[in-house]
């Protein structure tokens, strides 16, 4: 079984799934980093050149590759929701838990990002307007949820490790 990290930016997405991987001795991949690694560039510059959409369908060619894996944990891009292909191949083999945090904590962990704009809006209203977009997406597409506002990657780890094991009773 896989576990795919879902959620926007600023979550925990990475840092948890790295300590998730290893934790549970799981092969850890990166959305993105497929994406980069099949583009041999960054995401800000494939989406300067190629643009959003044509992110979001190389995006989807990872995923469903990654969905044909087994044993890992799955570090996703936060518009990954964008596209119902992508969850129905995440759900196939694997758990999807939805990461959370408030706008404070995100905006704290976004800071020095580079990461390139979604929207044309500030850099606080972007965060606003994103995440009501996607909110109910997110919600809809998770088998779990866990508010990593003000929990140590550590204490999602320890809380996603039991929603494996209760899956696996």
């Amino acid at each position: 079984m896989n576990i795919a990290l879902i959620g926007f930016r600023g979550t925990g997405k990475t840092t948890i799934g790295k300590l998730l991987s290893k934790k549970l001795d799981k092969k850890l991949i990166s959305s993105d980093g497929e994406v980069e690694k099949r583009t041999k560039m960054s995401i800000a510059k494939f989406v300067k050149k190629h643009g959003w959409d044509r992110f979001r369908e190389l995006e989807s060619e990872v995923i469903e590759g990654m969905s044909d894996l087994d044993e890992c944990v799955f570090d996703t891009g936060g518009g990954i929701i964008m596209r119902n292909e992508n969850i129905i191949n995440l759900k196939k083999n694997g758990l999807i838990v939805l990461l959370t945090a408030d706008i404070k904590a995100i905006t704290s962990r976004l800071r020095n990002s580079k990461r390139p704009a979604l929207t044309k809006s500030s850099y606080l209203d972007e965060i606003k307007d994103v995440l009501n977009e996607r909110e109910e997406k997110y919600k809809k597409a998770a088998d779990y949820s866990i508010d990593t506002s003000r929990l140590s990657p550590e204490e999602a780890c320890d809380l996603i490790t039991h929603f494996v094991q209760t899956e696996l009773q």
